[in-house]
């Protein structure tokens, strides 16, 4: 029990430089992007670490094949690649923050 008062206190002690990290993981989100695309590229997705989809590119091939279904189903698969994608990237840098920090259950850089 002790020991885990000890590192609350510790973590309140850091209350300024944790709240300085998660600003500056927050402005990194807005720099992290990840792209997504399917039907071999007839559609392609860029998505930011904000979750924001910030591109969308349907090809003129895609567009002339006028199949409305097939092209809805190439748009959701190259968003949710994207998606997927910067989630991943999104997990990594917010790991490495909090092993930065020294978080409890993250080893101290």
């Amino acid at each position: 029990m002790m020991k885990e008062l000890g590192q609350m206190f510790s973590m309140l002690k850091n209350l300024p430089k944790m709240k300085e990290e998660a600003e500056r993981l927050q402005q990194r989100l807005g720099q992290i992007t990840a792209d997504g695309n399917a039907g071999a590229g007839l559609v392609t997705a860029k998505v930011n670490g904000h979750m924001n989809l910030t591109a969308v590119n349907i090809s003129d091939d895609a567009l002339k094949m006028n199949d409305k279904e097939m092209l809805e189903d190439l748009v959701l698969a190259a968003v949710n690649q994207a998606m997927q994608k910067v989630r991943e990237l999104v997990a990594e840098e917010t790991g490495k923050m909090a092993m930065g920090m020294g978080l409890p259950g993250m080893p101290p850089n």
